[in-house]
Formats: C-alpha cells, sequence, structure tokens
C-alpha cells in the first residue's frame, strides 16, 4: 500500500521546535496547526480548547445524546 501525498500532513508540536521543510517523492508536505483525526482534533500546542470550542459540535453531540438517552 503507498501513502497518498496529498494527504500527508506535517504538524510542528511544541514552541522550541524547529520547523524543518519534509517531503515525499519530492513533493514538499504541508504543515498545519490543527488536525482532526478519527473526530478528535489536534493542535499543535496540544491543548483541548480548539477540540472543545469548535463551534460547539462536541457540546451540541453530547446533549443530542443526552436528549436520546432521556426520551428512552
Amino acid at each position: 500500500m503507498e501513502f497518498n501525498i496529498a494527504k500527508c500532513k506535517t504538524m510542528h508540536i511544541g514552541s522550541g521546535n524547529i520547523e524543518y521543510n519534509y517531503s515525499m517523492k519530492g513533493r514538499r508536505l504541508n504543515a498545519v496547526t490543527t488536525e482532526k483525526d478519527l473526530g478528535v482534533i489536534i493542535s499543535s500546542n496540544l491543548k483541548a480548547a480548539e477540540h472543545c470550542y469548535d463551534r460547539g459540535i462536541a457540546y451540541c453531540k453530547a446533549n443530542r445524546m443526552l436528549g436520546l438517552l432521556k426520551r428512552i
């Protein structure tokens, strides 16, 4: 199985990180500060604020599930 280079990204974690440019097969990979993986938003500073404040999506999903459980 080969990597899909268009979907590969780099994230520089930590404030003292030297931000190198990485490449695969001659193509430079995009550097991102946040990335969503398996429904969880991960940021370069490793704080959960981005995930919790993502337009209240996590909060809304939790309230929907509580409402469903209450109706059952």
